[in-house]
């Protein structure tokens, strides 16, 4: 079965930085568009980030635009989420998703899987 495994996620101060890593197994990945998502407490899942399947195509939200990459390793099945001048802002549980269709998407529905989820916590 599909699997997607979230790590990287912590206590960092603001104005540090982070590493996400999905770890995805069960699909052939380098078929599929890859995207990070978050959800503060009390608020809907927000879209952060998503990337094309050969990592050509970026797309980001605009409240992360320059100061997170998006990034793909389809040798390792692995996507990354580097988020540097982070805010208190940002604290969320992240989520990395797949999705089988070939545009870059900005909705959670377009996405057909989906990882467990990381904390990041940023403190001020």
């Amino acid at each position: 079965q599909v699997q997607l495994v979230e790590s990287g996620g912590g206590l960092v101060q603001a104005g540090g930085s982070l590493r996400l890593s999905c770890a995805a197994s069960g699909l052939t990945f380098s078929n599929y568009v890859m995207g990070w998502f978050r959800q503060a407490p009390g608020k809907d899942r927000e879209f952060v980030a998503a990337i094309s399947w050969g990592g050509i195509n970026t797309h980001y939200a605009d409240s992360v635009k320059g100061r997170f990459t998006i990034s793909r390793d389809n040798a390792k099945n692995t996507v990354y989420l580097q988020m540097n001048s982070l805010k208190p802002a940002d604290t969320a549980v992240y989520y990395c998703a797949a999705r089988s269709g070939g545009s870059l998407s900005l909705t959670s529905p377009a996405y057909n899987y989906w990882g467990q989820g990381t904390q990041v916590t940023v403190s001020s």
